[in-house]
This record gives structure tokens, C-alpha cells and sequence, in this order.
């Protein structure tokens, strides 16, 4: 009998100390092959000969003399002697399923020239694919873009704008770079963050739906692209765009568009939104879509000013521009006001626009008492600029002139220097990079929950990489789009849960390749309950902030546990909240009605997450019951045993039963879980905890909040 082997379960992992062994003239090492959960035991099947199976379609006769361990007692995998070339051809054998993956990325379009975007040792697109490339006289696609298309439903372009899926602006080519970039040796900003640029599935395919242009992206355009994108073939979409404020369900085109991908299979990835750290501002916030927060990463850019006393001081900016150590006059802007502008110093202190002399300001470094735009200090025809503020210090940004931001102390030296000398001087040096000891943490940007339309639904719900990112960039715009910025390059830094929400579609994309029938709620779900943990140490809103914490992929893979939900779950919550079967058929057609079968409760929906909002005012303790299901997709004959863990005095947690036992893989159990919280015994405003179900192995992590909505900023 034929032995099927699952090609979509297999991670290739080399041993950091390697066994060098002599064979037939050969050097081998040990590498370790990861393959996932057990087989289903109702199989049959051998675990130990499928392993020997594998080798001999690599190494040939003797397949056994060249393992070493089969893993096969609480998950799947073997440890194999191979050369670097044996074991490529098994890496291929990943690569070969990670490249059936397509992304659909709704966005501003893309640069196909690119090296990102390269299609060398690309195949045809899957037989799944059915979509198709809008060729124009400058944009073809290629075997890594498979397809592209732009829409544009008033027919009105605005100067600049291309009419064809090629982006003019660059955030687009920088999101589709960022969740499927191939590698790229030597990627930089003018040096700053050298390295090998990679898309989180280099090996998966792109399809491109052009909706931005310079004006905004319509809600037409973005139903459209949704609507062909599902019947493309997608396996995922991307989408890093979002309103000013949440909207209802069904007026929400990206909700909507979600909904139906949801229908067809299709996860949907969204950024939370730019407008935190308010309180309630997430614009994103469906619970059939993934709402990602952004977070800082491992590094940090770093912009010395050196005064002519030699004084240094570490600021925050992305300065490309070398001054070659030139020393520049320096003037403080409250000097230099434009009276003739009717201003005067109280003003141009700030440096806001039109408030700056410029023939006080020409060719020095002006000062500011604030991070302000840097447009004034650039029509002033400054040589550069000095901003300061103790805010928003964990994003650097690029000006088209060289700008440092300093800290409120550092700024106050700075000016005392300026005032104890004749002729004080200084220059602005290029940016270097630093660690960043305080990372990963969510972003100011990043937009708060709780969720401003369903409110005992957590959102955001996972916190990804989104700030000083290194991607593609159009070579149609410029680094810093400020006007009169001439810089051109392949490859640029940017920040916003724009450059958080492509990090995350990678990493679904990554787990579906090696579960390619998993719903997208599974998807959602494994993402959700493997995230690795944040404290509010640094981000005083906590799971209003972060959601489950930050993307873990490398476990997402192996969860244990999975959350599941499918189109009637979604809407018997629907109907829960109060729609009629009028406006539930509008997105469901005429398959499901809100009867009393249908009525459910959010605390029903079976989330990885629990989230509670009590009453302003009222002292009691508010107990609500949560019902869960969860299905092992682990090894058979697990058993996982409930962990409470309480954040915070005035909640309390309990879970019925305190232990799952499962007998195979693919089996469902439920469970309830009662919280009860009382805002009498704890002095915050919101409190949290999670339940952690642990079978040795796995800890599927869920958090639980309950909050009182109107003050869940503090």
C-alpha cells in the first residue's frame, strides 16, 4: 500500500552543533524535520516507516542506517544524518507547499521590478488560481505576482497616479514585501538597517488588488477588490487600510468584504489603526478578520546631535543626510519669529508653519520647543533641525533634512548652550542603529480598544511588528514624500499597523501552509492562543493594547488547541446583538434568518479571548458565563488541565471542568468559563487574567478582561 505522505508538515532545522560524519566521501550533519501532530490513529499508519519513508525519496537504499530519532510519542518528526544537498531537497519539498499559498494584498499596488518580487526558481501559479494580470504598457506580472488589477469606480485619476496595478506611493510594494518578499542580500536605507531583506513567506505567491491612489481609497473599490480576490483563488487577504472611526458592521466595507472571504475559507487579515494611544479609537474590529496592533521591534534608530562645545546628544529620527561632521550655525526658532507674518516668538518657538523667519533661519539648525512638523523649518531653507518632547519616543521618522528629536532635558541643555555662547554651533550626525532593551512594546500609534462597537469582544487582538520596518518602496515616490524630497530608493523605513498587519497575513500564510483546511477562525485562533505574553510594564492598557500579546509564528504551527468558528457562529452572534434577518441576508443571502435557534450571545461566540464590560457606578460585582469549544489538534490521548492566572485584585475565574481529555486528534470538548468582577475591590478601571490550558507541551493562552467602558483608558 501506497504510504501518503503530508508534504505541508515540514520544517527542516539544522543542529547549531553539528556531527560532521564521513560517508562515501560525503559530509553529513544532523538535521532535525519537523512535521507537526501525530497522524489521525484511526490510520494505521507507521510513523517511524513514513520517516524512513521520506529518506529513501532523498538518500535512496539504506534510508535507516541514516536516521537517527523518530519523534513519534508526543508529536511528529525525525532526526536524520544528511548532506547540506539531501537536506535542500527536502527544504524544497516545504518550500513546494509555502509557494500554493497566495496572498491577496488590497493596498496602493506594487512595484513588480523590484528584486522583492523576483520570480526566479518560481513554477506556474496553483491550479487553485483563476485570477488574472491587467498588462499595461508599464506593468506586467510574473510567477512570484501572479496576478494584479486596479480599480477605480469614478474613472478620475489624480496627477502622479498610474493607471495600472503599479504603485506610485509605496506603502503598497512595502506591505506585499513585508508578507511575501523573496530575499534580498544587502537592503538598506542609505545603509541604515543593512541586512538580507525577507517577506515572512518569501515562497508564497502574490496577487495585487489596487484601491489607494493619492486621493483616499472609496469603499466601492475596496468591495470590489474583496469580491475578486475570493473568486481569484486567494488563500488570504491582506488589507492595511481603515477609516477614521469604527462603523457598524454592515456599513463597513472591510467587514463586509471579511464576511464573505470568511464564507469561502479566506483569512483576512486587518491593521488596527494610527489614532492610539486614545482609548476606543480601533477602526478594524470584525471578529471574523484578525485586528493587529503595532509593536516595536529589537532595534532602534538613533540621531546624535554634537554641539560645538563637543557636548553629544542622542535623539530619534532617520537621518540619511551625512553632514560630514560640518559644524551649522544654531538658532532657537523663538528667535527667529516672522513678524512680518504677524508672528512673534510664543509662536515660532514651535516652528508651525509660516512662523519662521527665513532670513534668520537660512543654513542654521533651528531649535525647536516641540516635535512639530519639520515643512516650516524646510520653506525656512534650514540646514536642519532640532525637535525635543518626552511623547512618542518609540518611532523615528524621516525628513528630507537632517532632524534629530531629543528629550525635554536633553533640549534644555541644548538651549542653555545656545544661550551661554556668541556663535553656538552644531551638527546633526547620520543615524545609527541601537538595541532596543524595551521591546517589543505597542506603539503610541497604535489605536486602543476597548472594541467601539461590540464592547465585550477584545480588540486589537495580536500585536505584530510595525514599527521602523525595512521594506520595498516604489521608486516612483520618495523616502520621506515630503515635497521637494528628491531621495529615490528601492527600500525604505517606515512605521504604523500598516507595517504590523502584513507580519501577521505572513504568519497565517505560514500556518496555513502547513494546515492548508484549517478555517480561517483555526488560523485566527492559533495565532491568537500561541502569542507571546506583555505586561502592562510597558503599555499601561494592557490587553487594550496588545490583545493576546505578540505574534509567536515559530508555535503557531503546533497549538494544541484551536478555537473554532464558521458562518453560523458568526451569525447567531449576529443576531445576538440585535440585527434583523433583513440585514443579516444582505451579507448571508437568504441561508440563515435571526430566529430564536439563531439569537446567541457574545459571550458565546467561541473566541480565543473573554471580555466582560460592567456598569459605570455600580459597585456589585457583574458575573458573566462563557461557553468554549475547543478541538485537539495535538497528539491523541492528551490531557490539558485549566491555569487561572489573575493580573490584577477584583476578578475572579472559574473554569468548568479543570481538565480536557482527549482521545485523538480532531476531537471537540466544551467548557464554560464564569467570571466575576467587581470594580469595588481594585482601585483600576480594568482587570485582567487568562486561562491557560497546559498539557505538558502546549499552553493554548487565552486573556480575560472586564472593564468599565467609559474610563478604560486608566
Amino acid at each position: 500500500m501506497a504510504i501518503k505522505i503530508n508534504l505541508s508538515l515540514l520544517i527542516l532545522l539544522s543542529f547549531t552543533s553539528t556531527l560532521l560524519i564521513s560517508c562515501n566521501g560525503d559530509d553529513r550533519k544532523a538535521y532535525i524535520v519537523y512535521m507537526g501532530g501525530l497522524p489521525d490513529p484511526e490510520a494505521q499508519l507507521s510513523v517511524s516507516s513514513l520517516h524512513t519513508t521520506m529518506l529513501q525519496q532523498v538518500v535512496g537504499s539504506g534510508a535507516s542506517d541514516h536516521l537517527l530519532h523518530s519523534y513519534q510519542r508526543s508529536f511528529n518528526g525525525f532526526v536524520a544524518k544528511l548532506t547540506q544537498e539531501e537536506a535542500q531537497r527536502l527544504d524544497v519539498r516545504r518550500a513546494t507547499s509555502e509557494s500554493n499559498v497566495i496572498i491577496g494584498m488590497i493596498d496602493t499596488g506594487i512595484w513588480p521590478e523590484s528584486q522583492s518580487f523576483s520570480d526566479q526558481h518560481f513554477g506556474s501559479p496553483p491550479s487553485t488560481w483563476k485570477g488574472s494580470c491587467q498588462i499595461s504598457s508599464n506593468f506586467t506580472c510574473n510567477n512570484k505576482i501572479i496576478g494584479a488589477k486596479y480599480y477605480r469606480s469614478d474613472g478620475k485619476f489624480g496627477e502622479g497616479d498610474f493607471k495600472s496595478p503599479r504603485d506610485s506611493q509605496g506603502h503598497g510594494s512595502h506591505t506585499s514585501s513585508t508578507a511575501a518578499g523573496g530575499l534580498v542580500s544587502q537592503a538598506s536605507l542609505y545603509g541604515i538597517a543593512a541586512g538580507t531583506a525577507r517577506g515572512g513567506v518569501p515562497s508564497a505567491r502574490i496577487a495585487v488588488y489596487k484601491v489607494c491612489w493619492s486621493d483616499g481609497c472609496s469603499d466601492a473599490d475596496i468591495l470590489a477588490a474583496f469580491d475578486d480576490a475570493i473568486a481569484d483563488g486567494v488563500d488570504l487577504i491582506s488589507i492595511s487600510i481603515g477609516g477614521v472611526a469604527a462603523f457598524d458592521y454592515f456599513e463597513d466595507p472591510i467587514a463586509i468584504g471579511a464576511f464573505h472571504a470568511m464564507k469561502n475559507g479566506i483569512f483576512t487579515s486587518t491593521s488596527a489603526g494610527n489614532s492610539g494611544p486614545d482609548p476606543a479609537t480601533v477602526t478594524n474590529l470584525s471578529p471574523w478578520a484578525l485586528s493587529v496592533a503595532a509593536g516595536t521591534i529589537d532595534r532602534k534608530f538613533v540621531t546624535k546631535l554634537k554641539l560645538g562645545n563637543g557636548q553629544l546628544y542622542d535623539g530619534i529620527s532617520i537621518n540619511t543626510l551625512d553632514l560630514k561632521g560640518k559644524m551649522f550655525p544654531l538658532i532657537y526658532g523663538g528667535d527667529a519669529p516672522n513678524k512680518t507674518g504677524g508672528y512673534d516668538e510664543s509662536q515660532s518657538r514651535y516652528c508651525s508653519l509660516g512662523t519662521l523667519d527665513k532670513n534668520l533661519v537660512e543654513g542654521k539648525i533651528v531649535v525647536c520647543d516641540f516635535q512639530t512638523d519639520v515643512t516650516e523649518a524646510i520653506i525656512a531653507g534650514a540646514a536642519g533641525t532640532i525637535l525635543q518632547g518626552d511623547d512618542f519616543r518609540d518611532v523615528a521618522y524621516n525628513t528630507p533634512i537632517a532632524a534629530s528629536y531629543l528629550t525635554l532635558h536633553d533640549g534644555s541643555e541644548v538651549e542653555t548652550y545656545l544661550n551661554s555662547t556668541r556663535r553656538p554651533r552644531g551638527t546633526i550626525l547620520k543615524t545609527i542603529v541601537e538595541k532596543n532593551e524595551l521591546a517589543p512594546s505597542v506603539a503610541f500609534f497604535s489605536s486602543r480598544g476597548p472594541n467601539a462597537i461590540t464592547s465585550d469582544i477584545l480588540t486589537p487582538e495580536i500585536t505584530a511588528p510595525g514599527v521602523d520596518i525595512l521594506a520595498t518602496w516604489s521608486e516612483a515616490s520618495t523616502v520621506s514624500e515630503y515635497e521637494g524630497d528628491t531621495r529615490v530608493v528601492p527600500y525604505n523605513i517606515i512605521s504604523g499597523t500598516s507595517m504590523a498587519c502584513p507580519h501577521a497575513t505572513a504568519a497565517a500564510a505560514y500556518v496555513k501552509s502547513f494546515h492548508p483546511t484549517w478555517s480561517p477562525a483555526a488560523i485566527k485562533s492559533a495565532l491568537l492562543t500561541t502569542a507571546l505574553p506583555m505586561t502592562a510594564k510597558n503599555n499601561i492598557e494592557q490587553e487594550f493594547a496588545y490583545g493576546s500579546g505578540h505574534l509567536n509564528p515559530g508555535k503557531a504551527i503546533n497549538p494544541g488547541l484551536i478555537y473554532d468558528a464558521g458562518e453560523i457562529d458568526y451569525v447567531k452572534f449576529l443576531c445576538g446583538q440585535g440585527y434583523s434577518t433583513k440585514n443579516l441576508r444582505v451579507i448571508t443571502g437568504d441561508k440563515f434568518s435571526c430566529s430564536k435557534a439563531n439569537n446567541g450571545s457574545v459571550w458565546d461566540l467561541n473566541l480565543p479571548s473573554f471580555t466582560l464590560s460592567t456598569n459605570p457606578g455600580i459597585s456589585t460585582a457583574i458575573t458573566r458565563i462563557f461557553h468554549r469549544r475547543v478541538t485537539n489538534v495535538g497528539s491523541p490521548g492528551s490531557i490539558y488541565k485549566a491555569i487561572i492566572v489573575k493580573n490584577q485584585p477584583g476578578i475572579e475565574i472559574q473554569v468548568v471542568p479543570r481538565a480536557l481529555s482527549f482521545r485523538f486528534s480532531g476531537e471537540k470538548k466544551s467548557f464554560t468559563v464564569k467570571v466575576t468582577a467587581n470594580s469595588a475591590k481594585s482601585n483600576k478601571m480594568m482587570v485582567s487574567g487568562s486561562l491557560i490550558w497546559y498539557d505538558g507541551v502546549h499552553q493554548v493562552t487565552s486573556p480575560i478582561v472586564a472593564y468599565i467602558p467609559s474610563q478604560s483608558s486608566t
